[in-house]
Formats: structure tokens, sequence, C-alpha cells
């Protein structure tokens, strides 16, 4: 990356450790006189309204936090930092106690960037009520059941083709980003962080396939879901749509990718991932 000129630093609004976090680094621009702004990520307008010409976003909190501002930056393109102030961090790239002593490298343009891929997901609900809604997420869509502790039934096609129905708590479809999170809860497989490929995984299917599959980038599936109960559509384990009878979604690779800046080698998954499973 070349020197930076603006920075966005967006914070989780509930922790804070994290607003001060952004804020200390909001004064070391200051100082600077580098151009800079602070926003909650629980404000995604104002993130969008500040947007312009910004070269780099550094997030304070942990991997929800960078969830919800890829929604928001990743048609623009524009990096993102991650400072861990919450638990595992698959995603951040720096601790708390990391800053001080990464700033500078950070400001002056170090780093490499790493992309990666994003699903879309297009909402088609049943006839009388709203119409197409579409959705890009970094980390998973998932479709499964409400509060009510009944499994549903979601049929499945493969490129066109019927593949399977799905007598389970729901069907979870993951990017490689998303694969150490709810998907490996299901048993899904591990992806490396920069593949296109995406997972399909049952939520404690009943008596049906129970397999997880890794398809291929180009793949497109088709979830239909035939329930007596109303169900839930969660993307990036933040929003949260409920679901009926007859609702369906189609998936497919994002033309979107979510850039982040690294510091780290390239190299550095492998290592960082056995620290995170064993806790």
């Amino acid at each position: 990356m070349s020197d930076l000129k603006k920075i966005g630093l967006v914070y989780h609004p509930l922790n804070e450790r994290a607003l001060e976090q952004a804020r200390l680094l909001a004064e070391h621009l200051a100082r600077l006189k580098l151009e800079h702004w602070l926003c909650s990520a629980w404000e995604p307008k104002d993130i969008r309204a500040n947007l312009a010409a910004t070269d780099l976003i550094i997030t304070s909190g942990g991997d929800g936090t960078i969830l919800r501002v890829a929604q928001v930056v990743a048609e623009h393109g524009v990096p993102i930092l991650g400072v861990n102030l919450g638990r595992l961090g698959f995603m951040t790239e720096l601790t708390a106690a990391d800053v001080d002593k990464k700033m500078p490298e950070v400001l002056a343009g170090g780093g490499w960037i790493e992309e990666r891929a994003m699903l879309k997901a297009d909402l088609y609900q049943a006839t009388g009520r709203r119409g197409v809604r579409h959705f890009h997420a970094l980390n998973d869509v998932v479709m499964a059941r409400g509060e009510i502790a009944r499994i549903v039934h979601i049929s499945v096609a493969i490129d066109g083709h019927a593949f399977t129905t799905y007598r389970s708590d729901g069907v979870i479809t993951a990017t490689a980003t998303g694969s150490t999170g709810y998907s490996l809860a299901a048993c899904g497989p591990i992806l490396h962080p920069e593949s296109r490929d995406y997972i399909l995984a049952p939520i404690m299917p009943h008596l049906t396939l129970h397999y997880p599959l890794v398809l291929p980038a180009a793949s497109r599936v088709k979830l239909g879901l035939n329930t007596m109960h109303q169900a839930t559509l969660s993307i990036d384990g933040h929003i949260s749509l409920p679901l009926c009878d007859g609702d369906g979604i189609e998936i497919e690779s994002s033309p979107l990718m979510t850039r982040f800046l690294r510091l780290r080698p390239r190299s550095y998954f492998y290592g960082s991932l056995d620290r995170k499973l064993k806790g």
C-alpha cells in the first residue's frame, strides 16, 4: 500500500475498550495531522458517508465488528485492519498491545493485501410478501428453524439439479472465512482463507444426508423452505430475518471481495489457526 492519507476508525459501540482504543488512535493521527474519522460499527449509514477517499479502515473490537464493516466497505474496496479486543479474532490482525509498535509500519504503507471471497444471497419470499432482497456475506448465510425446536425441511438444488432435502435444524453456506465459525461447529471443513470455494453444511440433520460439501466457486445453490413454523435467515450472524413456508434463497459467489491489510507473513494462517483452536 502507498502512504495513507485518510483513515477510518470504527469501533464496537458496546465495548468500552474498543471506543477507548479508537479514540487513542484518533488522537495519534491528529498529532500527525492525518485526516481521519471515527464511527460506530453499528452505524452503516455514517460509515458509508465517510468512505470517500478513505485509504484504510481500522476496526477496534473483534470478528463481529469486522463482519459489520465488511458489508459496508467491500463494494468500495477499502482494506480493513482489525485490532482484536474480542476473544478469538480469526480475522483481526493486531492485538491492542501491538498497536503502538506496528502503527508506524501501517502509516508508512507497509504490509500486503489479502482478499477474501464473499457470498451473494438472493431471498425470494412467498407470494404476497416483499419481493427479492439481496445480501452479501463474508462469513455465512444460514437458513434455520426459528424459536420452536422442530426440524425444518430444506430442499437443495446445485447448479439447477436437485440434490437432496435436509430434515434438520437448518443449512449453512459458508465462505472460507466462515469455515472457522458456525460451519466448523456443524462439523464442516476448514478452508484456506484465500480459497474461493464455499461450504454447504446441514445443522443437526435427522435421518438424512449429514456430510458437508465443498463446492467450487462457480456453483449456484438454491435452498427452498418447507415448514409449518417460522424459520430464520441469518447473514453473517447479525442480520436476521423471519422466513415462512415457501421462501427460497439462491446463493452464489459474490462479485465483491473483502480486503484485509496484513502485516504478518503470508503463511500466517496455519500457525494462528493451531493456536486459536487450542484456545
